[in-house]
């Protein structure tokens, strides 16, 4: 019986830890770009990297930040680039949509998948129509997890 459980990617940052808060540069308090991801353990086999990084505490249940996929297999990802093709976030638009919490402190889940073959779909796409796409041809994922809360907020959430 053969296993085909994903393995693991080591997915880091050098703008902020694993769990720990994100500067404020890649949030809507600051320039609203995407940070830097360093993405260690890519399998052999590994033709691109797709991302989706989201928020599930937003008020309205989960908040997509940002979906990207067709990226070279790299193991920098740098800050304020569009590496690959935008998908359509929750906020209706392509490309990075900062962390901007209406209270409290988020939590932001950045999802790096390793992939065995390029995805064939348009730009533009949802989150469902991206995952269904790339389902059969995960080799890895990682994630780096961040909080962020709004600058000049009191609230304890």
């Amino acid at each position: 019986m053969s296993n085909n459980k994903p393995g693991s990617l080591i997915i880091s940052s050098s703008a902020f830890e694993n769990e720990g808060i994100i500067p404020p540069k890649y949030t809507c308090d600051g320039e609203e770009i995407n940070p830097p991801l360093h993405v260690e353990n890519i399998p052999d086999g590994t033709q691109t990297l797709a991302i989706i990084v989201e928020d599930p505490d937003a008020p309205n249940g989960t908040f997509d930040h940002w979906l990207v996929w067709n990226i070279p297999p790299v193991s920098i990802i740098e800050e304020n680039r569009i590496p690959g093709i935008s998908g359509k976030n929750s906020a209706g638009k392509t490309g990075y949509h900062g962390p901007c919490p209406p209270t409290g402190y988020h939590r932001y889940y950045f999802h790096v998948f390793a992939l065995e073959r390029s995805l064939k779909v348009p730009g533009g796409i949802d989150k469902e129509k991206l995952q269904a796409a790339m389902k059969p041809h995960i080799l890895a994922k990682g994630t780096l997890m961040g909080k962020y809360k709004k600058a000049g907020k009191t609230s304890k959430t």
